[in-house]
């Protein structure tokens, strides 16, 4: 059992006077822990500390370096800690260890490693060259500027479910780098993730008031989006919800960044190798039970390749091992929630009641009594103007839909209100790279290509801003210019 008694608040535990909430295993719908669920009270403090943290504490006037030096020990205090991490992760949000290892932790931290360079490259004051103006009487002027970096300010950072260490890093670790102080408003499904944070905060140093963790409801979540000492709220989650967070933000005029949903196209063009991309499509459906925004949920496939692509994502789907995430065995497990599970049955009961054809799956595994389960699921006989083909799932489901031409291929792929991921496969990367260079996405991953040092973002209703890369830690500062007169 994981037990809190308080918030983590300006450096240290404060008790709360609310309820307690539990948090469950997705998987063995066991309770594994308590902690306390933050109100009014809670979010005041935590909104004061940072507040104060800020404009009176050391850390927005630390060099980068000095800011650099905190957050190495954080990242290496983390990085002892991965075997409690990774048990946590499997038990909390019902990741496969493997999963755990690789995605929720691995690249959470190849993130923070990559920021952490790049912030000890940069400079906070970029000179300019020096130019000359006209002045009066004819005479010039030689003068110059300074273009100075500084932090946002206060920073409401609000997290998803699906990948909670991952996206909580996400945020903290370029706000920090930065300058800037944040609030943590975890999950309500997964706070024992952002607790743990916490005791590391303090040991590697981080001074009271710069990371702040709350839990809490809808009253919670208005404070930290609606407050005018709030300065920019950073949203990960759906864009229903990302909708009321810019609504509440925008009397106060905050920055606002957002990372909402999708429903990603992958284009398997007609020369392709078919067992090698079918097989790589129907993996990608299962990954975290399909709870990832950036998952290609769309298989697009030229229709002289279709039907051996459907028999070989059947069969790769068929054989995918659903269980418990401890049993290392274990290729998928559950959804978070039997909320989630039950959105997921009936968009996929209305989509066999509007003429979609069951492949594979569509239904809950007949061989776990317990936990939040659903089988991998493939439809055909779809039009990418259904419900299906146009509303982000969330679980491990997609659908089959075959092109004769690359412009339909781009068409179907452009036919939709997201714009966050999307893949392209073709034996001819040329072609494959023109077709990445159409799609109205913020990433194209080319025959499964990936690099850590690249943004993650979203075109309509996907998002606003970037995270990770360069450009995510641009995304937490205020760009100043002082001109000057030589």
């Amino acid at each position: 059992m994981h037990q809190y008694k308080g918030l983590y608040i300006n450096g240290d535990w404060l008790v709360t006077q609310g309820d307690v909430t539990e948090v469950v295993n997705p998987a063995t719908e066991e309770i594994i822990g308590t902690v306390p669920l933050g109100g009014s009270r809670e979010a005041e403090a935590a909104i004061a500390a940072a507040r104060a943290a800020f404009d009176s504490g050391p850390w927005p006037d630390l060099t980068q370096h000095e800011r650099c030096d905190v957050l190495e020990r954080f990242h290496d205090l983390l990085i002892t800690r991965q075997d409690q991490l990774e048990d946590l992760i499997v038990a909390e949000c019902g990741a496969t260890r493997a999963l755990a290892r690789l995605a929720h932790i691995g690249i959470a931290m190849d993130h923070f490693r990559f920021a952490m360079d790049e912030a000890r490259r940069r400079e906070a004051i970029t000179p300019l060259s020096p130019l000359v103006s006209a002045g009066p009487g004819g005479r010039g002027i030689l003068g110059s500027a300074v273009l100075v970096r500084e932090p946002v300010g206060v920073v409401s950072a609000i997290t998803a479910f699906n990948y909670p260490f991952l996206i909580n890093l996400a945020k903290i670790v370029p706000a920090l780098l930065m300058g800037n102080t944040l609030l943590l408003k975890p999950s309500p499904y997964t706070p024992l993730q952002a607790l743990f944070l916490g005791d590391v905060a303090t040991e590697a140093g981080i001074p009271p008031g710069v990371l702040n963790i709350v839990t809490g409801g809808p009253e919670v979540g208005r404070a930290l989006t609606s407050d005018p000492r709030v300065d920019m709220v950073s949203f990960t989650g759906s864009e229903q919800i990302g909708a009321v967070v810019m609504a509440q933000a925008a009397p106060t005029i905050k920055r606002v960044q957002l990372e909402l949903g999708g429903k990603s196209a992958l284009i398997a063009c007609d020369d392709v190798d078919v067992e090698q991309v079918a097989t790589q499509a129907a993996t990608g459906l299962i990954v975290q039970a399909g709870q990832g925004c950036g998952l290609c949920s769309r298989l697009l496939v030229h229709r002289s390749i279709l039907p051996r692509f459907i028999e070989v994502a059947k069969t790769v789907l068929d054989g995918i091992v659903v269980g418990d995430p401890a049993d290392p065995a274990t290729q998928m497990g559950p959804l978070i929630r039997d909320e989630q599970r039950a959105r997921v049955t009936s968009m996929v009961d209305a989509a066999i009641g509007a003429g979609a054809t069951v492949v594979t799956g569509g239904n809950r595994p007949a061989h776990l009594a317990k936990g939040y389960f659903y089988s991998p699921t493939l439809l055909t006989d779809v039009q990418n103007s259904d419900t299906i083909a146009q509303d982000e799932i969330f679980g491990p489901v997609g659908v089959v839909i075959g092109f004769d031409t690359d412009d339909e291929a781009i068409a179907l792929a452009n036919d939709s209100r997201y714009g966050l991921s999307g893949a392209v496969w073709s034996a001819d990367s040329g072609r494959a790279f023109s077709l990445a260079r159409r799609i109205r996405t913020g990433a194209v991953r080319v025959n499964g290509g990936s690099a850590v040092e690249v943004p993650w973002g979203g075109y309509k209703r996907s998002g606003i801003g970037r995270e990770y890369g360069a450009e995510g830690l641009d995304e937490y500062t205020e760009i100043k210019s002082i001109t000057y007169r030589s």
